[in-house]
């Protein structure tokens, strides 16, 4: 008895999660296919071009990170590559990060640090 009702919740899990994929794939192409026409085929970060098969590889950013809010006129939207937009989902994670513990990344080295800045200084003083 426990088995079979562990198989019905997994069987209405898996038909939950296929649903919500749909749905999501679906409202992703409806303001994607507006974003394409509305915008020129260019990324609004790194300025590259797209055309033909490599068109897929521009996506719609949402200004706000709210993908419910697709107003008509496209101003919540802006096209970036995926390199683009794999970026600027990044960056809110890192200013995430820094705002819930400031004195851990003050510690920590950063994207810009650069271990050999001061190696000159240093190599003069030991000498």
């Amino acid at each position: 008895m426990k088995d079979s009702i562990k198989k019905t919740n997994a069987e209405q899990q898996d038909r939950m999660v296929a649903e919500m994929r749909r749905e999501q794939q679906e409202r992703q192409a409806g303001y994607r296919e507006q974003a394409l026409k509305l915008f020129p085929p260019v990324c609004g970060r790194c300025g590259r071009e797209f055309e033909g098969k490599k068109l897929r590889e521009l996506t719609v950013h949402h200004k706000d990170h709210n993908h419910d809010n697709n107003p008509p006129d496209g101003s919540n939207w802006e096209l970036l590559c995926i390199y683009c937009h794999d970026h600027e989902h990044t960056r809110g994670v890192q200013e995430t990060r820094c705002e819930e513990a400031p004195s851990a990344a003050a510690s920590r080295p950063s994207l810009a640090h650069s271990p050999f800045a001061a190696l000159g200084s240093r190599m003069k003083k030991s000498r």
